[in-house]
């Protein structure tokens, strides 16, 4: 399994970002792209967005799903990697668990697949998606807000700190408020955590917070971990 979790960037905020992701895919298979974090009517615009973040990648084919039952049909294993992108959280993950795309994809990890994660693509692999709550509306009416629960029981939180002061004033009281039940990694768009295997860093260009125990505390970024390691960090009350 190898996780890309970007922040929300894009473009040259994630150029790096997009680089080590190129280095891990086999770029002579089709890239599989999720889109449904966004509304409908916005897809064939997500699929113009794709094709130019990745460009230099030269994918054979990047294939777009439009919905998850659409998503069910597919062998995963066609693809060199997931890409999926960012929107609405509880939209994304309940049109997942509407079928069988969520448990498809959790599969896909645990055979060693790898999925890069865009703002909603990446508090998806969160604890829950409650990370979201203050920013995302959740008009689904979603209830189980289960995440894949890929990042040591921690939450993953996007957008932060935000240029705004009263979006990154609501998503500090958001993040504090859940550490008090599981740690919060909260990452700039700029930066992406990869988790690989035995490894563990977060790549960019700004600092990212973890938030444990109601006190948030700033990390710097590009230093390698082992994982178990920063399991060790990331679950300590220190």
């Amino acid at each position: 399994m190898t996780l890309f979790l970007n922040g929300g960037g894009c473009g040259e905020q994630v150029k790096e970002s997009y680089q080590l992701f190129k280095e891990k895919v086999d770029t002579n298979k089709a890239l599989l792209y999720i889109p449904l974090a966004m509304e409908k009517e916005k897809y064939p615009s997500c699929l113009e967005w794709i094709s130019g973040e990745l460009k230099d990648f030269h994918f054979p084919k990047i294939d777009m799903i439009t919905s998850a039952t659409e998503l069910c049909t597919k062998n995963l294993d066609d693809y060199a990697a997931l890409f999926i992108g960012g929107g609405n959280t509880y939209k994304l993950l309940s049109e997942l668990k509407s079928c069988n795309a969520f448990s498809k994809i959790n599969a896909f990890l645990e055979k060693g697949g790898i999925v890069f994660g865009g703002s909603a693509g990446a508090i998806l692999f969160g604890k829950t998606i409650d990370s979201c709550r203050h920013a995302d509306s959740n008009k689904v009416g979603l209830k189980k807000v289960t995440g894949f629960n890929q990042v040591f029981g921690a939450y993953i939180g996007a957008h932060y700190p935000n240029d705004n002061p009263i979006k990154t004033a609501e998503a500090t009281a958001n993040f504090t408020q859940l550490s008090d039940q599981a740690p919060v990694i909260a990452l700039p768009e700029e930066d992406t955590l990869i988790i690989d295997k035995n490894t563990v860093k977060v790549v960019g260009p700004k600092p990212y917070h973890i938030f444990k125990k109601g006190s948030a505390q700033q990390m710097e970024p590009n230093q390698i971990y082992f994982t178990q390691e920063f399991r060790k960090f990331i679950l300590s009350s220190e």
